[in-house]
C-alpha cells in the first residue's frame, strides 16, 4: 500500500515534531520516505508544514517511531510551551528510547545545559497523571539525611 501525499495547506495541525522524531531515529529524509512509499520531497513538505501526510502514513509514522498518531499529531512544543510563556528556562531537548535494560540516553544538549556528567546521581520522580521528572543531585552518591 503506498502513501498517498494530500496537499492540504493551512490546516491549523503543524508537524514540525516530524523532523524531531526522524532525525531522532536517526533516518534521512530519503531512508524514511522509502519506507513509507512516497517520496523525500513529500516528506520535505511535511517537514516544513506545506502539506500533510494522510492518515495512512500517519499510523505507519507513528508505528514506525513508537509513538501513538495523537503524540505524531500533536505540536509539542506550541503545547509545551503554551504553559510556560513567562520562562524561558524550559526546554525540550527531543525524543529517546527506553532500552530493554530500562535505560535512556539524554541528548547531549541536555546533558550541556544542566552540567549533567558521567557519574552523576539522579532523582527519577514520577506523576502517573503527569509523567517522569529527572532531577540532578550532583556527583556525590545520594545518601538519605538522619535530620527528618
Amino acid at each position: 500500500m503506498i502513501c498517498r501525499l494530500k496537499g492540504v495547506r493551512n490546516m491549523g495541525l503543524q508537524f514540525s515534531n516530524l523532523r524531531l522524531y526522524r532525525t531522532q531515529s536517526g533516518l534521512t529524509q530519503e531512508e524514511l520516505a522509502e519506507k513509507l512509499g512516497v517520496s523525500r520531497q513529500a516528506v520535505a513538505k511535511w517537514e516544513r508544514g506545506e502539506s500533510m501526510p494522510d492518515i495512512e502514513c500517519c499510523v505507519k509514522l507513528a508505528e514506525l517511531y513508537g509513538i501513538t498518531v495523537d503524540m505524531l499529531l500533536r505540536n509539542m512544543q506550541a503545547a509545551f510551551q503554551s504553559g510556560l510563556d513567562d520562562d524561558e528556562h524550559k526546554h525540550i531537548f527531543g525524543v529517546t528510547k527506553l532500552n530493554d535494560k530500562g535505560q535512556i540516553t539524554l541528548p547531549a544538549e541536555c546533558r550541556r545545559t544542566f552540567g549533567l556528567k558521567t557519574g552523576d546521581t539522579l532523582l527519577v520522580l514520577g506523576d502517573e497523571a503527569k509523567g517522569i521528572a529527572i532531577v540532578n543531585l550532583g556527583s556525590t552518591p545520594f545518601a538519605p539525611s538522619d535530620d527528618n
